[in-house]
């Protein structure tokens, strides 16, 4: 009988609260894929339906648990990048791929005028990918940036082979860096969501402050610009 002891991957299978696999909602997203009997077949193609089928916004914030589950994030048509992070981990459990979340802090180089605006800072933590387990290895995926983005930001689209590693873009067409990985969090079996608030809330004080004792916000209402003196 194989069990956790025998297969450790087994539990990167399972659904808990956050990855809610079994509901009709997220069933429906993978249920294409089913089908398809070459496991690194159906990774692609559930990598590049949650890459272009949510549209990537790393504006809007929540610290509401019941919004980090797959079921919910599966009714949004965007979101960040730990929202689709939580669908992609979900959706690959659910068709028979161990998968697990990873988190990370990373350095933006184009377009950061507006980040740093928002966010105080041209870093962004915790970024969330997924690492799924093909052919006996783990791979690292970050399915983030939707192909129009990519083409606004003058980056190539991020592809998936399923053999290698797809993360974001180092560089743009132009050779200018893109993309800068500056800190490893390490993989998670389950969404940690009391990491992720902490984390957040820790490197962003002055947007806590701003939306001090609320749980939903968005960044891109009109608020002052952030300041090293607010």
């Amino acid at each position: 009988m194989i069990t956790m002891s025998t297969n450790p991957h087994l539990k990167y299978l399972e659904a808990t609260y956050f990855l809610d696999y079994e509901q009709p909602v997220v069933q429906s997203i993978i249920q294409e894929f089913k089908s398809i009997k070459s496991v690194r077949e159906r990774a692609i193609g559930l990598y590049l339906k949650i890459r272009d089928g949510w549209r990537y916004n790393p504006y809007h914030f929540s610290f509401s648990k019941e919004k980090y589950r797959a079921s919910f994030i599966a009714t949004k048509t965007e979101g960040h990048c730990i929202d689709k992070t939580i669908l992609m981990v979900a959706c690959a459990r659910g068709l028979g791929i161990p998968a697990r979340m990873h988190l990370a802090k990373v350095k933006n180089h184009i377009g950061v005028e507006r980040i740093i605006e928002k966010f105080g800072s041209d870093e962004l933590t915790p970024h969330g990918m997924v690492n799924l387990w093909i052919d006996d290895k783990w791979l690292k995926v970050s399915p983030a940036f939707n192909k129009e983005l990519c083409h606004k930001c003058n980056v190539a689209t991020l592809e998936f082979d399923g053999e290698k590693d797809s993360l974001f873009q180092e560089f743009d067409r132009e050779g200018n860096l893109f993309m800068e990985y500056l800190q490893d969090y390490g993989h998670f079996e389950d969404v940690p969501f009391d990491f992720i608030i902490k984390n957040f809330t820790e490197s962003y004080p002055q947007i806590m402050k701003k939306f001090k004792g609320r749980s939903d916000f968005n960044l891109l209402e009109p608020w002052p610009n952030l300041s090293a003196s607010d």
